[in-house]
């Protein structure tokens, strides 16, 4: 398996999972940046633990397999912003939505 480092959140809930189920995986690469986890897992062919949206053009094109969410294993994302005298329409929509409708995107 092609991991986040032990630093990163995603690992450590992933960690705390296997723990919990007593699975032990073979790690292959542990990887800090994203996009050099984005070209490992593409050209390997091994199995990765990292957000869709990373892979989101591999999945869209079918190179790779999205083989679903393991359970409370999450990365969270802020968003901080100055107010602007004027605002983009997408980001007006972006922040009135609602915490679920953005999980929902998120999932997807």
């Amino acid at each position: 398996m092609i991991l986040p480092g032990p630093g990163n959140n995603i690992r450590q809930a992933f960690d705390q999972l296997c723990d919990v189920h007593q699975v032990y995986p073979v790690i292959t690469a542990e990887v800090d940046d994203m996009a050099m986890m984005r070209l490992l897992t593409r050209d390997t062919g091994h199995f990765a633990v990292l957000p869709p949206v990373v892979v989101r053009d591999e999945l869209t094109n079918g190179k790779l397999k999205n083989y679903g969410a393991l359970p409370g294993v999450f990365e969270e994302f802020y968003a901080i912003r100055i107010r602007r005298q004027f605002e983009s329409p997408m980001i007006r929509q972006l922040i009135d939505q609602q915490p679920e409708d953005l999980l929902t995107f998120a999932g997807s």
